[in-house]
């Protein structure tokens, strides 16, 4: 063989070599992701097993991996019940106006006599968690321009004061915030509630979107202004666009704290404005708690988070081109 030819073949290898080695790590990389994904989805998915077993199968020891699928948990969250005699149930068994979850519920001995607050509470998160959501995002995004944009005297101090408010543990406030509602007339209510996690999501807000103002070079809004543009012109055509994936970011953080939090929602109200985190822990049953109810609840609770999440996914993405905008 040749020099030229040996020659040829170590760089082969070697190239080969600096080729596979990328790809191996790659590899090893795309498996860990996985690993760690399927780990943290285990509770996901139990929960979502739970939600469609039995009583008798949500409780099993050991735990059932395989069951007969069934609705009782659901049943039993959306619904009041009360307890049949063995003649009240056979008097029961004998109608034919029954559906599918009077059925349901006559297998455990109950009959079916209203609806549970669960579709209530969980209307309240909506209503509470979206319009908190979206207030909060809307004000935030006014003041982290001004912040960002405008020379404002003290303007460390201004944003280290709106930080503070997050410092503080929501439950430490509970209790003087309690006394003024219940002055004011805002405990249980919907607005108390929307008030109350604006504020707590609006220091949030202003931080995380006045980041994504900074990135945008100021020299966009000059060329505007020079051609005729208003500074409200100029903040809708050309800041909010370039933005929109700092909004959808910041809304979907604010949009989980709103729907997840509990200790306001728990001490400040009562039936009015109570949303779901506080009232699926207390589904409770005959004769024992109801894992499979509460297991159905978790996953309703679970679906408009995901959701929102889903819709605005390609936004969340910003850590890849995040600082790629540089002033020249």
């Amino acid at each position: 063989m040749s020099t030229e030819t040996r020659h040829s073949v170590n760089y082969s290898t070697r190239v080969d070599k600096v080729g596979i080695r990328p790809r191996l790590v790659r590899t090893i990389r795309a498996l860990i992701t996985i690993f760690i994904a399927l780990t943290l989805l285990i509770p996901v998915v139990w929960m979502g097993m739970t939600a469609f077993k039995s009583r008798a199968d949500a409780v099993a020891s050991p735990p059932k991996l395989v069951f007969e699928p069934t609705l009782e948990g659901f049943v039993s969250l959306l619904t009041k019940r009360r307890q049949l005699t063995a003649e009240q149930k056979a008097e029961y068994e004998q109608r034919t106006d029954l559906n599918w979850a009077d059925e349901i519920a006559l297998e455990r001995g109950q009959a079916i006599i209203g609806q549970s607050e669960y579709a209530q509470r969980l209307r309240n998160s909506l209503i509470i968690a979206s319009t908190s959501t979206v207030l909060s995002v809307a004000m935030g995004l006014l003041s982290a321009y001004a912040f960002s944009r405008f020379r404002i005297p003290g303007e460390g101090d201004l944003l280290f004061f709106i930080l503070s408010t997050r410092m503080l543990p929501p439950v430490v406030v509970t209790i003087p915030i309690f006394l003024m509602y219940r002055e004011i007339g805002l405990y249980d209510t919907h607005i108390g509630m929307i008030l109350l996690y604006t504020a707590f999501n609006l220091s949030f807000s202003v931080w995380l979107l006045k980041g994504f103002i900074d990135e945008i070079p100021r020299e966009y809004e000059e060329a505007a202004l020079v051609d005729g543009y208003t500074r409200l012109q100029a903040f809708v055509r050309i800041v909010l666009p370039q933005a929109v994936t700092g909004i959808a970011a910041t809304t979907v953080f604010s949009f989980i704290f709103a729907w997840n939090e509990y200790a306001f929602a728990l001490m400040l109200t009562t039936d009015t404005a109570r949303t779901a985190p506080p009232s699926i822990p207390s589904v409770l049953g005959t004769g024992g708690i109801e894992w499979a109810a509460i297991a159905a609840g978790s996953l309703g609770f679970l679906i408009p988070v995901v959701i929102v999440t889903f819709l605005l996914r390609r936004y969340l993405l910003r850590g890849v081109t995040f600082g790629a905008i540089r002033q020249g």
